[in-house]
């Protein structure tokens, strides 16, 4: 990866190292189906990091990477769940994240309140973090990321006024609304 190179987020850069290089194949191999080593290096080279087989044979053996068979019978490369769950994860897709994110919400979410850009949202003690994982991992726009305590996450809006739109579509998915997925799609 070159310094300042994109690495997943429009306008995010990342450094050029092992880690930054492990979350950009995590990501990748949970947000698609990726059948071969060839097809993984192609998809880091589209997001500017070149590779060689062998640190990407490295990276995926590091990672636990393992390919399991798809419904439709193909292979693809997965690594493991969150959670201390082992077993390999299955591709998310758009739909399925939105309704893990919209089902956290309703059940851990107790405040939204915004200032700015940013937003924080107050939890039970010991799931903010659980909570700033799964928005982080959602496909929620207008969200640049999180920062997680123990009952309290902080996410910051990419729009610099954009706290309150963000607190809101929170506040919708916290109280069951599904018109906060459709701006989620928008």
């Amino acid at each position: 990866m070159s310094p300042g190179s994109t690495a997943g987020t429009a306008g995010a850069t990342s450094p050029p190292t092992k880690a930054a290089r492990h979350a950009l194949i995590t990501g990748l191999l949970s947000r698609r189906a990726v059948h071969s080593q060839s097809e993984l290096a192609e998809a880091l080279a589209c997001e500017g990091v070149s590779v060689t087989q062998a640190t990407l044979s490295r990276d995926l053996v590091e990672l636990r990477a393992t390919k399991v068979r798809t419904p439709p019978g193909s292979l693809v490369y997965t690594v493991p769940a969150e959670g201390g769950n082992r077993a390999p994860a299955p591709v998310a897709d758009a739909e399925m994240l939105a309704a893990r994110l919209a089902r956290l919400c309703a059940e851990l979410v107790v405040t939204a309140e915004a200032s700015g850009n940013l937003v924080v949202l107050r939890t039970p003690p010991g799931a903010a973090q659980f909570l700033a994982s799964a928005i982080d991992h959602s496909v929620m726009p207008g969200v640049m990321g999180t920062i997680a305590g123990d009952d309290t996450v902080l996410v910051i809006s990419s729009d610099p006024g954009g706290g309150q739109g963000v607190a809101q579509r929170f506040l919708d998915l916290a109280a069951g609304r599904d018109d906060a997925r459709e701006k989620e799609d928008t």
